[in-house]
C-alpha cells in the first residue's frame, strides 16, 4: 500500500474491528449468507426470539416454570441495560461497509442482539435448553455479516449478557440473588 491510502486505514484495534466487519460483510455478498444473517437479525430484534424461548420453555416445563421466567426476564433485563450503555457510549455504526439490515438506532456499542443473546444462552442454556448457545452465536455472527456492528461490540454485547444471566443465576433458579 502507498502511505497516501495507509493515513485512511484505521489502525490499532479499530483497525482490526474494520478489516473483520469488512471481511465477514463480504461475505454476505452470497444471497444465502445474507439471507440466514437478515432472519437471525431480525429474530434477535429486541430478544424476540430469547422471550420466545423462555415462554416456550415456561409453558413446556410446568415444574421450572418460575425459572423460565425469571431467565427471560433476566435476558430482557440485559438487553435493557445494553440500551442504556449503548446510549452512553454513543459509538456509530460501521459506515464503511453497507449493511445488508436496518436498525433501530445508530449506536451500535455494544450490540444489543449479542447482549441479549449471550444472556439466553447462559440463563436458558441453564434450564436444559441445548438449541439456544448455538442460535445465540449465530445471532451474535449475524450482526457482522449485515455490516452492522464492529467485532468489540458484539464481544462487549456478549460480555455483558453473560455476566447480567451470571449474576442472576441465583435468583432465576429461586435462590435468593
Amino acid at each position: 500500500m502507498d502511505d497516501q491510502h495507509d493515513l485512511f486505514r484505521p489502525r490499532g484495534l479499530h483497525g482490526v474491528d474494520h478489516r473483520i466487519v469488512s471481511a465477514l460483510r463480504a461475505c454476505g455478498s452470497d444471497p444465502r449468507v445474507a439471507g440466514a444473517a437478515r432472519t437471525l437479525s431480525w429474530a434477535g430484534e429486541h430478544g424476540a426470539v430469547w422471550v420466545a424461548a423462555g415462554l416456550a420453555g415456561a409453558v413446556v416445563d410446568r415444574p421450572r416454570r418460575g425459572a423460565w421466567l425469571r431467565g427471560t426476564a433476566l435476558t430482557a433485563g440485559a438487553h435493557a441495560a445494553s440500551s442504556v450503555v449503548k446510549r452512553v457510549v454513543r459509538r456509530p455504526r460501521p459506515a464503511h461497509v453497507e449493511p445488508l439490515v436496518g436498525t433501530v438506532g445508530r449506536h451500535s456499542f455494544p450490540s444489543s442482539h449479542a447482549t441479549s443473546a449471550a444472556a439466553a444462552a447462559v440463563a436458558l442454556g441453564t434450564l436444559g435448553a441445548r438449541a439456544v448457545p448455538p442460535l445465540a452465536a449465530a445471532v451474535c455472527v449475524s450482526r457482522l455479516v449485515a455490516g452492522v456492528h464492529y467485532p468489540s461490540d458484539v464481544a462487549a454485547g456478549a460480555a455483558l449478557g453473560a455476566l447480567t444471566a451470571r449474576l442472576g443465576a441465583r435468583w432465576m433458579t429461586g435462590g435468593t440473588a
